[in-house]
C-alpha cells in the first residue's frame, strides 16, 4: 500500500492550503519543499514587492508634501537597510506562519529537500522515497534569462536576487517594459536612482491597450523614469566598474552605463528537473505542465497546480486552482479553470487594475461593443487626494449588457475593479449596476455614472 494518501510537492499558494483540506478529509499527506515555505509570493513575490511599493509610495508622497501644506525641514532620506529589513519581516513573518501551520497540521509530514519523479506513484526526496495514489504538482517559476550577448559575464540581479539589495542603486538598468521591470523601476526611482528601462518591443506592456500603455509610461516620464522602447539587439558588458546596455537606436548603436542591471524578461516553470518524464507527464513547448480544464495531467491521478501550469501567473490563480482541485476531489463541485476570469493588477502608482478583456481584445470578437473612458482629472476623490494621473475604461456588450473588461489605471484602482470584476462572476447586466448607490467620495462610486455614458466603440 503507498505509504502516503496525498503528495504535494511545493508549499507555494496552492500547496500549503491543499494539505489543510487532504488532512482535514482525513488523508495522510507528505507535502515536500526545497527551499522556503510559500512559494514566491511569499518569499520574492508580492508580499516583500509591496512592501517596497509602501516605502516608495511614503518617499514620494514626504517629496510632494508641501503640496498638502505640509513642511518638512531638509530633503526626503532613504535608509535602504531599514526599508529592506522591514520587507524582510513582513515577508519572514508569512513565511513562519505557513512553515508552522504545516509542521503544525495533523496527518502532515513536511520533507525538506528537491522532489524528483521515479514512477507515476512515487517520488524521491534525498534518501526517501515517498509513495501515493494522488500528487499534486505545484513547483513555480522563475525568471527567464534571455540569450543577449554578454548576459553571463556581467552580474545582473532578477526579481528574486533584487530582493537582496540593501542599498539604492546609482543607475539600475532594465531589460524588459512589463509587469515586473516598471514596478521595480518606480520603487527605485523613488528610492533615489536613476533608471533606464529597455524595451525591445513598441512599447510597454504590450498586452494592455495602447492608451494604458501610453498613460503608464508618461506616469514613470514624470518621475523622471528613462524608457527606451523598440530597443533591438540588446547587448551587455562591462565598463570599468560599471555596466554598459547597447541597442540598435534610429541613428545606429547606441550604449547606457549604470550601476545594476535588472532582467525583468519573463518567467518559466520550474519543470526541467523534476524528472516528470519518469512519470510520463506531459510537457508543452514552453515546459509548462498540460492539463485539463480540471487541472489533472496527462497522467491519472497526478495533478499540476500554480505557475507550473501555465494556466496563470498570479497568487490569486494559484489560490484558485487549489480551490478547482479541492472542490472536484472533496465537494463534488465540478469547478472548471475556464470559468475563471483573467484578473490582475499592476502595482505601479497609480495602479492599473485589469478585468476580463481589452478593448482591442473585445474588438475581435466581432460584438457590437460599448466603451466608456473617464480620466482620474474628472473623479472629486481623485482630486480631493492630489492623485489625478491615469483614466478608467470599460467595455461592454452592447446587445446583451455584458461587461466584457476594464482596464482602471488611477489611484486605488487595484481595490476598484473588484467591483466590476463581482458582477462578471455574478452574469448580470451593466444596467444593474447603473441603479447601486456607492458611497461619495469615492472612487468606485463613478463606475456607475461611467456606465451611463457608454458610447459605441
Amino acid at each position: 500500500m503507498p505509504a502516503y494518501d496525498a503528495i504535494i510537492i511545493g508549499t507555494g499558494q496552492a500547496g500549503s492550503p491543499l494539505a489543510g483540506r487532504l488532512t482535514d478529509a482525513g488523508m495522510k499527506v507528505a507535502i515536500v519543499e526545497r527551499n522556503l515555505f510559500g512559494g514566491t509570493c511569499v518569499n520574492t513575490g508580492c508580499t516583500p514587492t509591496k512592501t517596497l511599493v509602501a516605502s516608495a509610495k511614503t518617499a514620494q508622497m514626504a517629496r510632494r508634501a508641501a503640496e498638502y501644506g505640509v513642511l518638512l525641514d531638509g530633503p526626503v532620506r532613504i535608509d535602504m537597510k531599514k526599508v529592506k529589513a522591514r520587507a524582510d519581516a513582513v515577508s519572514g513573518a508569512s513565511r513562519d506562519g505557513i512553515g508552522k501551520w504545516l509542521e503544525g497540521m495533523a496527518n502532515c509530514t513536511v520533507f525538506r529537500g528537491h522532489a524528483r519523479f521515479v514512477d507515476r506513484n512515487s517520488v524521491r526526496v534525498g534518501d526517501d522515497v515517498l509513495t501515493a495514489d494522488r500528487i499534486f504538482i505545484n513547483v513555480g517559476g522563475r525568471a527567464i534569462l534571455p540569450a543577449i550577448p554578454g548576459l553571463a559575464e556581467v552580474p545582473h540581479l532578477t526579481n528574486s536576487t533584487i530582493m537582496d539589495l540593501d542599498v539604492v542603486p546609482e543607475h539600475l538598468l532594465i531589460l524588459g517594459g512589463s509587469y515586473v521591470g516598471l514596478e521595480f523601476a518606480q520603487i527605485y526611482r523613488r528610492f533615489g536612482a536613476k533608471v533606464t528601462v529597455f524595451e525591445p518591443g513598441p512599447r510597454l506592456i504590450r498586452r494592455e491597450d495602447e492608451d494604458i500603455s501610453r498613460a503608464v509610461a508618461d506616469i514613470l516620464a514624470a518621475e523622471g523614469i528613462d524608457v527606451i522602447v523598440g530597443a533591438a539587439n540588446l547587448a551587455v558588458g562591462r565598463s570599468g566598474g560599471g555596466i554598459v546596455v547597447s541597442h540598435d537606436g534610429s541613428n545606429g548603436l547606441k550604449a547606457v552605463s549604470g550601476s545594476h542591471l535588472l532582467v525583468a524578461t519573463g518567467r518559466r516553470p520550474n519543470t526541467d528537473d523534476l524528472d516528470a518524464d519518469k512519470a510520463g507527464i506531459a510537457l508543452d513547448a514552453h515546459g509548462y505542465i498540460i492539463v485539463d480544464d480540471a487541472l489533472r495531467t496527462t497522467v491519472d491521478g497526478i495533478w499540476a497546480l500554480g505557475d507550473c501550469n501555465g494556466r496563470g501567473a498570479f497568487t490569486h490563480t494559484a489560490y484558485n486552482d487549489f480551490e478547482i482541485v479541492a472542490a472536484n476531489l472533496l465537494d463534488d463541485d465540478p469547478r472548471r479553470v475556464t470559468d475563471r476570469i483573467p484578473v490582475y493588477a499592476l502595482y505601479v502608482d497609480p495602479p492599473l487594475g485589469r478585468v476580463g478583456l481589452t478593448e482591442t481584445e473585445a474588438k475581435k470578437t466581432g460584438r457590437r461593443l460599448l466603451v466608456s473612458t473617464r480620466p482620474m482629472t474628472r473623479v472629486s476623490r481623485a482630486i480631493e487626494k492630489g492623485e489625478t494621473q491615469g483614466f478608467m475604461k470599460i467595455v461592454a456588450d452592447a446587445d446583451s449588457g455584458e461587461i466584457l473588461g476594464a482596464a482602471l489605471l488611477g489611484t486605488g484602482c487595484d481595490e476598484v475593479v473588484h467591483s466590476l470584476i463581482d458582477v462578471m462572476y455574478a452574469r448580470r447586466p451593466y444596467q444593474q449596476v447603473r441603479r447601486g448607490v456607492h458611497i461619495h467620495p469615492t472612487v468606485s462610486e463613478l463606475l456607475p455614472t461611467m456606465l451611463a455614458e457608454f458610447r459605441p466603440a
